[in-house]
């Protein structure tokens, strides 16, 4: 199982922005292909700080910043398929 880690701040319209869609792609790789999980920043900020999270949105991929933005689906897609399964 990937775990999906998605790092936002409360009120930030960029953090919140696309989730959904986003989500969507997590969810197309099959039931317990992935796991998602949406991270309030300020809630887990030495987490935030051993994953080099400067900014929000954040995405770590298995414990690994793999994207210091929101991706695009595809680019989610892209790098989820290089994860699930291996």
């Amino acid at each position: 199982m990937t775990k999906i880690e998605v790092f936002v701040l409360p009120g930030c319209s960029q953090c919140s922005t696309g989730l959904d869609a986003l989500k969507e792609v997590a969810d197309s790789f099959g039931p317990g292909a992935c796991l998602w999980q949406v991270r309030n920043l300020l809630e887990n900020i030495d987490q935030a700080v051993r994953l080099g999270i400067l900014s929000t949105p954040a995405m770590a991929l298995d414990g690994k910043l793999v994207f210091t933005s929101l991706p695009s689906p595809q680019q989610l897609r892209t790098e989820l398929s290089r994860h699930v399964g291996s």
